[in-house]
């Protein structure tokens, strides 16, 4: 297991980044830094504590989670408390990895997590792992110095990433709630680019504004609705969640649009069937989404008009 040397970055390096489907593999690229990076700020050295130890030793069903940068405060907490990883697995790798072979490249321990964890993954879920969910796959490996000694134990977790990479606090077992990427209404995402980032104070200018999480169910419930469908009830549904979120507004007179997700066939079949309602704007050109500023909720700022060209 986990020796009581001191590792320069030794918890940081030891959290591997690797997505499932395009928008985490967006995710996995700007949390390079995070996962991988070198000796920790100033120079410093990171002196595993018990509590990490016991983190990066987690059964199955653990749920660990850290507030430093570092992640020198790594830890274990009750599931039922935010957390940003949940162990689903333990695997063993050194039938490809013999003592004596070297230590995987970053690319190489994000394909091994992806080999290795994702049919556990869905085991422990009891389901499959939607590939358009909020869900990716991640891990927790040896370091430098227990490679060496001949670790090749890897933890594999469940995380959450936001568009823009940040991952984002789960809270309660996976296995008991939605895949779906949704957002509780009030949420502002920020604009990443002419798209959507991560979660960001409304006052700050962002890409969308979630005005109402929906349930297809509700409406569909013989079977997996086309997308037609879907945007055909959502377009009502979303409407009037919107008057109900901000008052009676005008969107078109505040050049503002109104947005909803709609659901694969791959996620309905696992049960992600809620959708989110939003609220943004379009650059004149069309080749992007605008700035917005403020909240459209009621009692909240009103936002201006977005900015030609962004």
């Amino acid at each position: 297991m986990l020796g009581d040397g001191v590792e320069k970055g030794t918890l940081r390096t030891r959290l591997v980044m690797a997505g499932v489907f395009l928008g985490a593999i967006l995710a996995l690229s700007l949390s390079v830094a995070f996962s991988w990076g070198g000796a920790v700020s100033g120079g410093g050295e990171v002196e595993e504590s018990p509590e990490a130890k016991a983190a990066f030793a987690a059964p199955p069903g653990s749920c660990v989670t850290w507030t430093m940068p570092d992640v020198s405060d790594i830890h274990i907490v009750p599931c039922a408390q935010p957390h940003l990883y949940e162990v689903t697995g333990v695997v063993d790798i050194g039938d490809k990895y013999p003592p004596e072979a070297p230590a995987p490249t970053v690319d190489q321990w994000r394909d091994i997590a992806l080999e290795r964890c994702s049919e556990g993954v869905s085991a422990y879920l009891g389901a499959a792992l939607d590939p358009f969910g909020k869900f990716t796959v991640s891990a927790l490996r040896p370091g430098n110095d227990e490679w060496a000694d001949g670790e090749r134990e890897m933890r594999c977790v469940l995380q959450w990433a936001a568009p823009g990479g940040q991952l984002e606090p789960i809270t309660g077992n996976a296995a008991g709630q939605s895949q779906a990427a949704v957002w509780e209404p009030g949420t502002c995402l920020a604009l990443a680019g002419k798209t959507v980032g991560n979660p960001i104070d409304c006052a700050r200018p962002h890409s969308y504004e979630i005005v109402a999480t929906l349930d297809l169910k509700t409406k569909f419930d013989d079977g997996y609705p086309s997308q037609n469908d879907q945007k055909a009830w959502l377009d009502t549904e979303c409407n009037k969640a919107v008057q109900d979120y901000a008052g009676e507004i005008d969107l078109a007179a505040q050049k503002l649009i109104l947005g909803w997700d709609v659901r694969e066939q791959e996620s309905w079949d696992v049960g992600s069937t809620l959708v989110n309602c939003k609220v943004g704007a379009k650059l004149e050109d069309n080749s992007g989404l605008a700035p917005v500023t403020g909240s459209i909720r009621k009692g909240g700022t009103p936002p201006p008009s977005p900015s030609p060209g962004g």
